[in-house]
This record gives C-alpha cells, sequence and structure tokens, in this order.
C-alpha cells in the first residue's frame, strides 16, 4: 500500500506522459477498418439488404461509441477498476450462462445477448474481465506467484470461463484467446521458463494427439465427427472438401493469391462478390491481400507490431506492477488474436472464427478493444517524461 501511494505521488511531479503514438496506430488501424469493411461487405449488403451501407453505418456506429469511452477510460486513474476485479469475473460468467435461454443465433452459433437495440458478443466482455481480475489477483499474491500452487492458481482461475464460452456459445477461439491472455500474464509475473516449457509441450502434445484422433476417426467412420473435427480434416486437404468444410478457407487462399504484390486495387476484389463467405468478418485479412497485395498486407502486420511495441513500451514503464499487468493483458489480446486471425486465413491453422482487431466487422469487439487501450493510455499518463 505504501509503494502504491508513493508511486502515486510521484505520478504528480513533473510531467505526464500521453503515448500519442499509440493513440495513432489505433486510430489509423479503425480508420482502415472501416474502409476495408466497406469495401469488403457492400456488394453483400447491396443484394441481400438493399443498402451498400448497411455493415459501414454499423462499424462506425460502434466505433465511434468506442472512442469516446476510450477517452473517458484514458482519463480514469487505472486503479479505479482494481475493485470490479471480481465483478468483472462474475459477471462474464452471469452473461455466459444467460446465452442459454436469451442467446441470440447467427451464422450457425450463439455467442450473442441483446440489450435493447445493441447486441452483445459475450466472450469479448470475458477477456476484458479475465484482464481485469487476473490483475489484481497476481498483485494480491505477491510472492506466492512463484510457488507451485500460486502458478496452478492462476492457470486454473481463467478455465471456467474458457470452458463455458467454448461449450455454451461454441466458440472455441476466443476460449484460447482468455487462456492466453492469463498465461502471458502469469510468465510476465512469474518467469519460470521450465515451467512454461513443459506447458508448451504438454499444449503441442494435446493439440497433436487431438489431430491424430481425428484422422484416424476419419479413415474408420467419418460420420461420427463433428463440425470441428471436419475443421481439421479440411485444414489438412482443404480441396478434398472443396464443396463443404474447406470451401471458405480455398476462397480466402485464392483471394491472396490473386491479389499478387500490388493487389488488383481498392475495391476490386472479385472473391467478396459471394463467393468468400464472411469477407467483411474474419476473412477481412484476404480481402486486404486480394485488393491491396502483399504490400497491403505486409502493411497491416507492421501496424500491429507497432501497436504491440508500444504496448511492450508503456508495460515497461508502467508506474507499478498493477499497470504494467493490465496493459500486459491488453497486448496478449491483441497479439493472440491477430496471429490466430492471420494463421486461419493463411490455412496455418484450422478454421476458427476469430476477427482481426480493429479492422473486422463486428461492434462488440472494436468497442471492448477501444476500451482496453483507454486503460492502457491510463497507464501510460502515470509514466514520467523523466522515466522513459
Amino acid at each position: 500500500m505504501a509503494q502504491r501511494n508513493a508511486s502515486r505521488r510521484g505520478q504528480q511531479k513533473g510531467e505526464s506522459f500521453m503515448d500519442y503514438s499509440l493513440l495513432f496506430i489505433v486510430l489509423f488501424l479503425v480508420g482502415f477498418g472501416m474502409v476495408m469493411v466497406f469495401s469488403s461487405s457492400s456488394y453483400e449488403a447491396n443484394l441481400k439488404l438493399g443498402d451498400s451501407t448497411k455493415y459501414l453505418r454499423q462499424q462506425l456506429f460502434a466505433s465511434i461509441l468506442g472512442i469516446v469511452a476510450m477517452m473517458v477510460v484514458a482519463n480514469i486513474p487505472y486503479h479505479f477498476w482494481e475493485r470490479f476485479a471480481v465483478p468483472a469475473y462474475v459477471g462474464s460468467a452471469v452473461l455466459i450462462l444467460l446465452i442459454i435461454p436469451f442467446g441470440y443465433s447467427s451464422g450457425g452459433a450463439t455467442r450473442w445477448l441483446y440489450i435493447g437495440p445493441i447486441s452483445l458478443q459475450v466472450a469479448e466482455v470475458a477477456k476484458l474481465g479475465m484482464i481485469l481480475f487476473l490483475s489484481s489477483l497476481i498483485c494480491k499474491m505477491g510472492k506466492q506467484i512463484r510457488t507451485n500452487k500460486g502458478f496452478m492458481l492462476v492457470l486454473a482461475i481463467p478455465m471456467p470461463i474458457a470452458l463455458m464460452i467454448w461449450q455454451i456459445t461454441n466458440n472455441l477461439s476466443s476460449a484460447i484467446i482468455v487462456m492466453a491472455i492469463a498465461v502471458l500474464m502469469l510468465f510476465v509475473s512469474c518467469p519460470d521458463y521450465k515451467r512454461f516449457f513443459l506447458l508448451g509441450l504438454l499444449t503441442l502434445a494435446g493439440a497433436a494427439a487431438a489431430v491424430f484422433y481425428v484422422v484416424q476417426t476419419a479413415q474408420a467412420h467419418v460420420d461420427d465427427l463433428d463440425f470441428r473435427g471436419a475443421r481439421v480434416l479440411a485444414w489438412l486437404d482443404p480441396e478434398a472438401f472443396s464443396s463443404d468444410t474447406g470451401f471458405q478457407t480455398l476462397q480466402a487462399l485464392y483471394a491472396i493469391g490473386s491479389g499478387g504484390v500490388l493487389g488488383k486495387g481498392l475495391g476490386q476484389s472479385m472473391q467478396k462478390r459471394g463467393f468468400l463467405p464472411e469477407a467483411q468478418n474474419d476473412m477481412i485479412f484476404s480481402i486486404i491481400c486480394e485488393e491491396l497485395g502483399l504490400f497491403g498486407g505486409i502493411a497491416v502486420i507492421i501496424m500491429f507490431l507497432m501497436l504491440i511495441w508500444r504496448l511492450m513500451i508503456i508495460a515497461n514503464n508502467a508506474p507499478d506492477l498493477y499497470g504494467a499487468l493490465l496493459v500486459v493483458g491488453v497486448m496478449g489480446h491483441i497479439a493472440v488474436q491477430v496471429i490466430l486471425n492471420i494463421a486461419v486465413v493463411t490455412n496455418t491453422i484450422p478454421n476458427t472464427g476469430i476477427s482481426l482487431p480493429f479492422i473486422s466487422y463486428g461492434g462488440s469487439s472494436v468497442m471492448f478493444l477501444l476500451i482496453e487501450i483507454g486503460m492502457t493510455l491510463s497507464v501510460a499518463k502515470g509514466i514520467r517524461l523523466k522515466d522513459l
């Protein structure tokens, strides 16, 4: 407590730090995302809804709300959120359970709740809630985090939320992100390389065993596989499932390949014209590569790398451990989601529904990501320029 009070008194001395580089990168990604959402969705929106700007207007509304929320949160001292750690965890679990009686289905998945006219994807709330809860928990545990009991406790805490997201909302990718956030925050607070090396080996062994099981089951009784098993088979040989589970993956690869180095030009994609499902959502990176080419795809990746770099700078210079963990949690969320999205689009891993942060169409995603950036900016304001 004394250290925290000293930190707060120190923040009042000297000039505070506002990370305009981070703010510019985030606003650029949001603006670029709206351009690409319109480019990738205008044909489908006009064909099915009679309004080519339908998805753009919805994304613009969510982005404006998110930016306002980001600026509000950025001006609230980040320790204010520490008191909401437990309510955030419990609230996340309650919202996920509410999906069972009140959930809204879209695209074959039930992942949304309607709050008035606004739809809310509960997994996005859970990601933010996990960051808030684990940041507070790890700070309170202190040196106990280095013990085997403390290490396993932090790993066990997010598992119920991750399992509920997976089983109730049928959203494996978000469940993986929740666990990845916990692992990264644990690694920063307890850098025991042997434990994480063992954890990595167990994860890889489990993934390999799952793939082996799917292949063996397919050879015996292919009809016994659920849709995830079918996606694994489509990942291994997408052309063999070109009319079914491998269709979206193949169309995404066609889009990337046809774009070449410089692309066909903004708005000139052919795959978005009814060939590539969810072009404005999970597969928007393939449209970027088709219209802007390899150059555009690499440029987007560089922007995300710059964003991660700025988050690392803020985490390294945060006034205290709680602030550093908040930023690390946000960094882990964005980094893992970017990696998973691009890996899915390029068929590096089996297809699973995951959006590209700030760019893909999705109001809940962009709003909660901007709120997380607001918390990061609040932590950055606690940094004194002489510390940099």
